[in-house]
């Protein structure tokens, strides 16, 4: 987990010294916009895979047959989608947004 921590401190300096200070806005605009999209959608993806499966268990298949053994690969992909990667995106957008709001005086400069 420490590299892409680093990778969320490291972006608005990078972006600060290889850009300038409006780059940095753009930056913050950008991870807030894609990583809100990005999030809602694991979250949606996340639970309509692992509903499916429920499903298949309930009445389409039963547990056992060749669909349930699709949907458990498929609810593999989307329990981490929704319980772990979505929710993480809001994480990293707070720590992007914080890190550049608190060295803000050194990108007035």
């Amino acid at each position: 987990m420490v590299p892409p921590a680093l990778v969320g401190i490291a972006a608005p300096f990078v972006t600060y010294f290889l850009l300038g200070k409006e780059a940095v806005g753009g930056l913050l605009l950008g991870v807030t916009v894609t990583g809100t999209l990005l999030g809602l959608y694991m979250a949606n993806a996340g639970g309509a895979w692992d509903n499916a499966k429920k499903l298949i268990e309930r009445s389409l298949g039963g547990k056992g047959s060749l669909e349930h053994q699709a949907s458990v690969v498929g609810d593999t992909v989307g329990d981490p989608l929704k319980d772990t990667a979505g929710p993480s995106l809001n994480i990293l957008i707070k720590l992007i947004s914080v890190v550049s709001l608190s060295f803000l005086p050194l990108f007035m400069k």
